[in-house]
């Protein structure tokens, strides 16, 4: 290792455990590499940081935030809720199943796991307190279902990733359904058990008037995902004008047919869309420049000389891969992780016969568990702070529900068919 690479780290590393943030970790650290190695001028670091983000992909990260705000204020949310609890809210423990579904559903229109966890949390987490379930099990349970945002299409951890290893969010998108799926039935299936030995029941009675009552009023809300994802499959737009669609069909629904939305509420989203896309942005623009400095190195290289000396299985360097993300998920910042990271993964995808589409998956669904690992855990931070309780309350009830998607993760690796079936018949 040069000494400029080990300046690199120790600076990103010191940076992290101040608690600084990690856009200014990876700037700090690039700035001191250049500063060190005296490889190339200061103006550099302006250059690539601006480089990174002049992609029109990218624009798909704040449309698609907008978006999902939008149809939230349309009054969509409530909707969806009501559906869920109507096709699973009778079965043992309904109201924990219908929060699992509730969380896929909304993940289809937001993208992103934070706005999932507080968007359905807000509704169901005094419901479920109401009911008798543990509040630190409550955010447990809404913590890991609400990840499934960055799963299941459209998500901007998939954007993300689709530009840094320019492969197709389309296939991407059509690759995340079968995965979010079989993660939200395994944590239903977990939720199930628990309300079993609980002795937790249902909510309400099924009856098909008030499932066909809710699917009526939901289908505005089930009609979103299927206008974006089925609109890229075609080719009728791209990832980035399938977020502009998607924000038209909000403010449509929202201003014209339930007409719950104002012009106050459109502002709000609006810098609340800023606030969003500006903060993962800039983690972007610092995470280019630092990639920049970690390919001069030659760093994907030699990773992939020393796997190469370790293993010649294409499953064990998957599994070395997802050792090391489970790892580092604990602590760092999804889109940082995938920034720094993929592009160096990437140099091993023809060595060893991965599909770029089904590592993304892999990448995503081990990001998603790392969403809700202590310390960062971000989404189950954000779940706790919607029910006003300290994070350290739902660590007792974590366990099984991470285990339950950490072994989907394994079957999609040693089954990639379940990550590339969809994207190779549809596309």
């Amino acid at each position: 290792m040069s000494a400029g690479l080990a300046v690199l780290f120790a600076v990103f590393i010191a940076a992290v455990l101040i608690d600084a943030p990690i856009a200014i970790a990876l700037g700090l650290a690039s700035i001191a590499y250049i500063l060190v190695s005296d490889t190339a001028p200061l103006m550099v670091a302006a250059q690539r940081t601006v480089a990174g983000l002049d992609s029109f992909t990218l624009l798909a990260i704040p449309l698609f935030v907008l978006a999902g705000g939008l149809l939230t204020r349309s009054g969509l949310t409530e909707r969806i809720v009501r559906l869920c609890s109507a096709l699973v809210g009778q079965v043992r423990g309904g109201l924990a199943l219908a929060m699992v579904v509730a969380c896929m559903l909304f993940g289809a229109l937001s993208g992103s796991g934070v706005a999932d966890v507080v968007a359905i949390g807000t509704l169901l987490l005094p419901a479920m307190q109401k009911r008798g379930y543990p509040v630190g099990y409550s955010c447990a349970l809404l913590g890991c279902a609400g990840s499934l945002g960055t799963v299941i299409p459209p998500s901007i951890v998939m954007i993300v990733y689709g530009v840094a290893t320019s492969t197709s969010i389309g296939q991407l998108f059509m690759a995340g359904i079968i995965p979010g799926i079989l993660s939200g039935l395994a944590l239903m299936g977990v939720a199930w058990f628990h309300a079993r030995r609980q002795g937790w029941g249902g909510t309400e009675h099924f009856t098909w008037a008030e499932l066909l009552g809710a699917l009526k009023s939901s289908a505005l809300a089930l009609v979103a995902p299927i206008l974006i994802v089925g609109g890229i499959r075609s080719g009728a737009f791209t990832a980035t004008e399938a977020g502009g669609i998607g924000v038209a069909y909000a403010l449509l629904v929202g201003l014209l047919v339930t007409r719950t939305m104002r012009l106050a509420d459109i502002w709000d989203e609006l810098k609340r869309a800023a606030e969003i896309s500006g903060a993962i942005l800039l983690v972007i623009a610092t995470a280019s420049l630092f990639g920049w400095i970690l390919a001069a190195e030659r760093t994907p290289q030699l990773v992939g000389q020393w796997m190469v000396s370790v293993t010649d299985s294409r499953f064990v360097v998957l599994l070395l891969l997802m050792a090391l993300l489970l790892i580092l998920g604990t602590f760092m910042e999804t889109i940082a992780i995938i920034l720094i990271l993929a592009p160096i993964f990437s140099a091993l995808f023809a060595r060893y016969g991965i599909d770029p589409v089904h590592f993304g998956l892999l990448l995503t669904l081990n990001l998603a568990i790392g969403a809700n690992t202590p310390p960062l855990g971000i989404d189950l931070m954000a779940a706790c702070r919607v029910a006003g309780i300290p994070m350290s309350d739902s660590f007792r009830y974590l366990g099984p529900f991470l285990l339950a998607m950490i072994a989907v993760m394994l079957l999609v690796l040693f089954v990639p068919a379940l990550a590339t079936w969809l994207p190779r018949t549809t596309f």
